[in-house]
């Protein structure tokens, strides 16, 4: 059996500890300000360059912590430029925007991980994490909060990444097929959240999502291109540690365990400011996104 995470303990941080003293007014104050302390950097492994028509630039992290056989296999997708000439086949308004090889007759490059259900839902009961509570209630989950950088939602000994707008998922067939990798597709409108354990996500978009939410529409069934209508092609998909030093994209993400990440969340949730009159009181967690930013 294969083992996700070495044992440890499970440490809970509040999202209320350490916040900073007088934060600023809105949450976007609240990113704006934070120190360098407060982010650390996406290791260049973890990012996949996809470049489509017109020299347009996507950048995706994926989550091997989360996902790790199916992250093993895009990682050795990438490497095997197998995405270079695959196209963007689907663009299901409000849903998905999905891409991979529309013939399905390219030829898989070998070693490839097996992949199943189970690959859904990871175990956290011996895993050494600090995990920082949602401070809102969830519809599809008993518990949530932000682990690593990331969203998560929690049931039981089980986590997951939730389906948010941005996040890419695995492309599958009828179960128990869980997909190879080789389909990916990116959450392009309101959280489908009823897909949550239902699908592998592995990823999310942390630069150019415009240039997949702004694409046509498909015309065909669940938004797939018909015959007559233009597929967007893929001209390559690199992993940014493949790529020349001085084409690499660098980023950062948030540490969820800083007082800027707790003032941000507080902020998310209670919001009162110019503009708003009535704090929510609450916040959904895919409407409280871990903040990245490009590398200073």
């Amino acid at each position: 059996m294969i083992r996700f995470f070495a044992p440890a303990l499970l440490v809970f941080i509040p999202a209320s500890a350490a916040i900073a003293a007088d934060p600023p007014a809105t949450p976007a104050a609240v990113v704006a300000a934070a120190p360098a302390s407060a982010w650390r950097a996406i290791a260049a492994e973890n990012l996949l360059v996809m470049t489509i028509e017109g020299g347009k630039r996507v950048v995706i992290e994926v989550a091997p912590a989360f996902a790790p056989r199916h992250v093993a296999n895009i990682r050795a997708l990438a490497k095997a430029h197998w995405w270079d000439g695959t196209s963007i086949n689907r663009v299901q308004d409000n849903y998905v925007v999905q891409w991979g090889d529309a013939t399905e007759k390219k030829p898989l490059p070998p070693g490839l991980s097996p992949t199943s259900p189970a690959d859904y839902v990871r175990s956290i009961a011996n895993v050494r994490l600090a995990i920082t509570p949602s401070p809102s209630a969830d519809a599809y989950a008993p518990k949530t909060g932000y682990v690593d950088g990331w969203p998560m939602a929690m049931d039981g000994d089980g986590a997951w990444l939730p389906h948010c707008y941005g996040f890419v998922g695995v492309g599958r067939n009828v179960s128990p097929d869980a997909g190879t990798g080789a389909e990916l597709y990116v959450v392009n409108g309101q959280a489908p959240r009823q897909l949550d354990r239902n699908i592998a996500v592995v990823g999310r978009v942390v630069e150019g999502m415009a240039h997949l939410s702004s694409l046509p529409r498909g015309s065909g069934e669940l938004g797939f291109y018909t015959a007559d209508e233009k597929t967007v092609p893929i001209l390559s998909v690199r992993l940014a540690s493949e790529l020349p030093e001085a084409e690499r994209p660098h980023f950062q993400v948030m540490d969820v365990a800083s007082p800027s990440f707790a003032a941000y969340l507080r902020l998310r949730a209670n919001r009162k400011d110019d503009f708003y009159d009535r704090p929510a009181g609450g916040v959904d967690l895919c409407n409280a996104p871990v903040p990245v930013r490009a590398a200073p």
